[in-house]
């Protein structure tokens, strides 16, 4: 599902437009994005939760010419199903 589909689907189960549910959608993203960059972490309850890791500089290689190369320290979200998600995946 991309976001487009996304914006569909919450316009539908909404009975809303799609301009509605457009602005919905990246009012929630922007609001995971600012708690991400503020706190950290984001949870939702049963959803799961998104968390901001630190990695650290490392060698890697090129695929193609196998070189080593430099991978500059950055950082990444990482994401954890809460339970409620775990289930509903396992039960299909």
């Amino acid at each position: 599902m991309n976001k487009s589909q996304l914006i569909d689907r919450v316009a539908s189960e909404l009975r809303t437009s799609r301009l509605a549910a457009s602005h919905l959608v990246d009012v929630v993203l922007e609001s995971v994005s600012k708690g991400l960059r503020e706190d950290g972490s984001v949870t939702i309850a049963g959803f799961g939760t998104f968390e901001v890791k630190d990695r650290k500089a490392r060698l890697g290689r090129n695929p193609y010419t196998g070189e080593p190369i430099r991978i500059e320290a950055g950082r990444r979200v990482g994401f954890r199903m809460g339970k409620a998600l775990r289930n509903a995946m396992s039960s299909d």
